[in-house]
């Protein structure tokens, strides 16, 4: 059996049996069929069901949120709020698919040649915890709208959530085997990769997962979109407005209890501002409400497992060890880390190297814009930046010396359905989302008709 534990009461609160070899091959082949027949749907038939998926994450929204809270500790507010985002990345591909998939003409000397956009088939989606709704619905909307299937093998601690996204596709009125939950564990996953059925993966995960992933396909020539681990700098600038920064940066670092591959991790500074920002950074941290992740009002909660905390307590021992001065927080209780400021962080101690994945954040200073830069840069991952300024055209100077795969000037990195997302470095490759995410798994075809 595969449990799931709530983190904050440390309570069972669900359990599933964990497939066979012999389950998992006669699921795939099932989920092969169905895609004989998807693939020949008509895109307003696929438009049509995934928008009754869209109405049936709104209809169930509490019971669908309570699971995920229960299950990962995400504050109930923050659980809404993810149902509601996976209910329009639904609608965003319902209403648009048909257009970013459409054949496109290309001039030649032939009677006729074109571009076409058309479904591979099964794609295994190995899944994380963190955003248990969200991460798989930003996969399965385009993957399904372009004429695929869709296989998930979701991460061991939400299986309830796992679940319940297959119910949402079952209530919808999708074919059996369009949209295919796999209760395993990650044993299973190669076997899964090597299927000849399989025709693709996609993980959003850790970097080791990524790694693993990525070895087996690329041994079956497969092809894998990564989402991986990020370190996103938050850079403020002399001429930042600074109550603005520091607002955003307390929600990109916080939101989600800090568990978050897009949330900001190191924050950089200007000298000149550096103790106003920080006074008002803490004096807003220390506003933020934690406790139980079923009251509306809980900001931060428990991590989803203890374990996840001792690392996150270790990488700030490791630091303070090394110069960092220990500003707010500190303590860890089980699985709940308090919000915890790092200053006098340099580029060699762990919180600066590291992924921080919960409520830790460092403060670096930085004296012009080109050591801004270089700090940012100065990193493995490169997933996002977000730099506060008032002057919008240095910003659009700076923006091509970021590495990464995203800049919000004045913005906390986010996902949204209308822009493509993703990495570069250790943060992974492929792009999921908008309008280049639904063309990571389709066959681009040139057609040539003499």
């Amino acid at each position: 059996m595969i449990t799931s534990i709530n983190p904050f009461t440390q309570q069972q609160i669900f359990e599933i049996a964990e497939l066979s070899p012999t389950q998992i091959d006669s699921a795939i082949k099932k989920s092969n069929e169905s895609f004989q027949e998807w693939r020949n749907r008509s895109f307003e038939e696929r438009a049509s069901l995934l928008r009754s998926a869209a109405k049936e994450l709104r209809a169930n929204q509490k019971a669908y949120a309570e699971t995920i809270s229960q299950e990962m500790g995400k504050p109930i507010m923050q659980a809404y709020a993810e149902i509601e985002k996976s209910a329009n990345v639904c609608e965003y591909y319902a209403a648009n698919a048909h257009t970013q998939l459409a054949s496109k003409e290309i001039k030649t000397e032939a009677r006729e040649s074109y571009i076409s956009y058309e479904p591979i088939g099964a794609i295994l989606a190995v899944m994380p915890w963190n955003y248990p709704f969200w991460q798989v619905f930003r996969f399965a909307a385009p993957a399904l709208m372009a004429g695929n299937v869709g296989i998930l093998k979701h991460a061991s601690n939400v299986m309830k959530s796992a679940d319940n996204i297959e119910k949402v596709f079952q209530k919808a009125g999708f074919p059996e085997g369009v949209f295919t939950n796999l209760p395993i564990r990650s044993g299973a996953v190669d076997n899964i990769i090597k299927n000849p059925l399989v025709k693709a993966v996609t993980l959003t995960g850790s970097n080791g997962a990524g790694s693993a992933v990525a070895s087996v396909a690329g041994s079956e020539i497969k092809k894998t979109v990564l989402e991986l681990g990020g370190s996103n700098a938050l850079i403020v600038l002399e001429d930042a407005d600074i109550d603005h920064a520091v607002a955003t940066s307390v929600l990109s670092r916080f939101q989600n209890t800090g568990q978050s591959c897009i949330a900001g991790k190191r924050i950089l500074v200007h000298t000149t501002i550096a103790e106003e920002f920080t006074h008002k950074f803490i004096k807003a941290v220390e506003g933020l409400k934690s406790g139980d992740p079923m009251d509306m009002d809980t900001y931060i909660s428990v991590m989803a497992r203890e374990e996840l905390a001792i690392e996150l307590e270790d990488i700030m021992h490791r630091s303070i060890a090394q110069g960092a001065e220990l500003l707010l927080g500190g303590k860890r209780t089980k699985a709940f880390f308090e919000p915890t400021v790092l200053a006098k962080v340099s580029p060699d101690m762990p919180i600066f190297k590291e992924e921080t994945f919960g409520p830790l954040v460092s403060i670096t200073l930085f004296d012009n814009e080109e050591e801004a830069i270089a700090l940012s840069n100065q990193s493995i991952f490169g997933l996002g930046a977000s730099l506060f300024t008032k002057d919008l055209e240095k910003a659009k100077r700076l923006i091509p010396l970021f590495e990464d795969g995203a800049v919000f000037v004045n913005e906390r990195v986010q996902s949204d359905a209308r822009l493509p997302f993703g990495g570069s470095k250790s943060s992974g490759y492929g792009r999921e989302l908008s309008a280049d995410g639904i063309m990571e798994f389709v066959n681009v075809k040139t057609v040539y008709i003499r």
